[in-house]
Formats: structure tokens, sequence, C-alpha cells
């Protein structure tokens, strides 16, 4: 038991120095050169209404030098969607709207109207956001595209949560800034595997040459992670790591509707390429074991098993600091090592997700 605690800890510590020191230290290349490319952004809301008058003037009030637009799709809603989308056209000229009336058929979740938006796009490079998010600053759209160099086609950006009391808010930020530490350094280790579309930016070409989202079959999901899975590698993906090209969502207020989108999420998981499911899970796997095994090995030899957990904990409490200084989590710092335990409670939860069928919405 002592030396499977001792193997799960060497690749723990593998993963905190291969792959996520690359977000702790990461430092942006200097561009040989900055071009500003026309954008268009792309919003898709099913009865939005009221996070799209909240969120909805941070993405069209942008300052943002040269052509872009803001495609708003609405998605068969049937509250005031439509009308709040006339009122501000009004004033907002590069607002698109793209009523649907329509449900798809056999195409569940978000692809169709997505798919709408991005065929009715008038420019190359597209910035997806989803309407409860709002961007962190005025130059987010800026930003996000200026991680476009010769070659790249998929840009990912980091989606947080607004900072609310409770220790709710803290689970679920804690969770969310895990995820990005993973697929943010393992795009920067030239293994990218997904993105999140609450802020993601690809081109039209690149949609269109790996013919939209009909390779992902009727999975819900996967609009995001799976697409990203589907046509990202070490060559044409990019990160862009800046508090303005971050957005800022509102997180779940409960427990039973966190747990439901967590579960919606993660049940595409199992569609992701075998490599990137091998190595997310050989790491989740080790981490839920890790204290488990950490205890028994106690009753071996404390002062060796002691000295390989503070091996640990110290690499990983660096890290975590360097890491949630970059997202603009470290609030977190004083509780990772309390989080870090109930990521043993939160694999239980979410691990029967992985084998469940997903459900076909995607609100």
């Amino acid at each position: 038991m002592f030396c499977a605690f001792a193997g799960a800890t060497a690749i723990q510590l593998f993963y905190y120095w291969w792959f996520f020191r690359r977000l702790a230290f990461y430092q942006p290349s200097p561009k040989e050169k900055s071009q500003t490319h026309p954008v268009s952004v792309i919003v898709c809301a099913r009865d939005q209404a009221a996070n799209l008058t909240e969120k909805l003037p941070g993405v069209l009030v942008q300052t943002y030098p040269t052509t872009h637009e803001v495609i708003v799709v609405n998605d068969n809603s049937v509250d005031e969607t439509k009308y709040l989308l006339d009122e501000l056209k009004k004033t907002f000229r590069h607002l698109q709207a793209v009523n649907l009336e329509y449900e798809a058929q056999l195409i569940p979740g978000k692809k169709y109207p997505l798919s709408i938006g991005i065929k009715e796009a008038r420019h190359e490079v597209v910035l997806l956001t989803d309407a409860d998010c709002v961007p962190a600053s005025e130059f987010w759209m800026q930003k996000m595209q200026d991680g476009y160099n010769d070659g790249v086609e998929v840009v990912l950006g980091y989606g947080a949560y607004n900072k609310k009391p409770g220790m709710l808010n803290k689970l679920i930020r804690f969770e969310t800034f895990h995820s990005a530490l993973q697929y943010l350094s393992y795009a920067l280790a030239g293994t990218p595997y997904m993105g999140v579309g609450r802020n993601l930016s690809y081109t039209k070409k690149l949609f269109f040459q790996n013919k939209g989202f009909s390779q992902l079959g009727r999975v819900p999901g996967g609009d995001d992670d799976l697409f990203v899975n589907m046509v990202a590698n070490k060559h044409n993906t990019s990160v862009v790591i800046d508090p303005g090209a971050f957005t800022l969502s509102e997180p779940k207020k409960t427990w039973r509707d966190w747990v439901r989108q967590k579960s919606r999420h993660y049940s595409t998981g199992k569609f992701y390429k075998p490599k990137h499911r091998f190595m997310l899970g050989l790491y989740s796997f080790t981490h839920f074991l890790f204290y488990p095994l950490f205890i028994v090995s106690l009753l071996y030899d404390w002062r060796l098993a002691l000295g390989v957990f503070l091996t640990r904990f110290i690499t990983q409490g660096y890290l975590f600091y360097k890491s949630m200084e970059k997202l603009e989590e470290k609030d977190l710092w004083r509780w990772w090592w309390l989080l870090d335990i109930w990521m043993f409670w939160y694999y239980l939860i979410f691990a029967p997700a992985i084998w469940k069928k997903p459900r076909n919405n995607w609100n």
C-alpha cells in the first residue's frame, strides 16, 4: 500500500511539473507582428431575456478598432428575447439577431443554433460566449483575437465565475480553476483537448472544413469541448491568459443545480480521443487515491509517508498559488488544501455521469 501511495504521488508530481507548471509560469511570447482581425461574436440564447438585459451590453460596448459584429441566435425563446433584441438593435448597429422558430430535428443541444450563427457570421474569426456571461473588460474581444498568429485556428480563453459568499461558491470556482489548470496547461504543453463555450474562438474555415458538428453525432453537449477535442492540435491552438480576456458568469446557487450542470458537462468526456481519456483518467484516478493511500501508509511508516505527502503538498501549494494568481482566483489559495481533499468526494459524486446518457437540453 505504501508503494502504491508513493507511485500515485510520483504520477501526481509528474503532472504538476510537466503540465501544470506551464500555466503557473506562463509568459506570453512577444508577437513579431500584431494584426487586428475582423471578429464575429456569437451568443446563443433560449429564454435568456433577463441575462441578455444584464450581460449583453458588456459585449456590445467593446472597444475594438476594426470591423466586428455581435450575432445573437434566439433559439425558439418564448420570453421577451425577440423584443429585447429589436430594441437593442436601434442603438447598436453592429448587433444582428437571428430568430429561430422551429426546433431542429435529430440535432440535440446547442449545436444547431450555434451552427446557424457561424453560418451567418460575416467574418472569418468567430468568438463564442454564453448569454449569462459578461466580458471582464472592454478589451476582451481585442485580447482574444490577439491570440491568432500564423497557423493558429483555435484560441482558448478562461471563463470564470463571479465571487460570492458561501462554501458552494468556493467549490464551484475551485472546480472551474482546476479544470482550467488542466486544459490550459495541456494546451501549452502541445496537447489541447478541450475549451469552454463561455470563452472560445476559432475560424469559420476550420469549422466548415471539419463539417461543423456533424461528426459529433447526437450528443447534446460537446459544441465546445468535443469540437475542440476533434480539431485542436499543438500547431493550430493558442491560449490567452490575461485578466482582461476573461469572461464572468453567475455560478449556480443550489447544490442540485450545480450537480445537474456538472453531470451534463461530464457526460461528454467519454467521447474524447483515447489518449486524452487516458491522460485525464490517470490524473483523476491517482488524485482520487492519494488521500486514502496516505492514511493507510501512515500505519506502515508515518515519517516516510509524511515525507512523501509533504513533497506533493509543497509542490501543489506553490504551483496552485502561481496559477491562481494568473487566473485571478488567489482568494481561494488559503482554502486550497481543504478544497483538494474535497476533490475525493467530487470524483465519487460525478464519476457516474461519465456512463450516464446525456440530457437533450442545452440550458
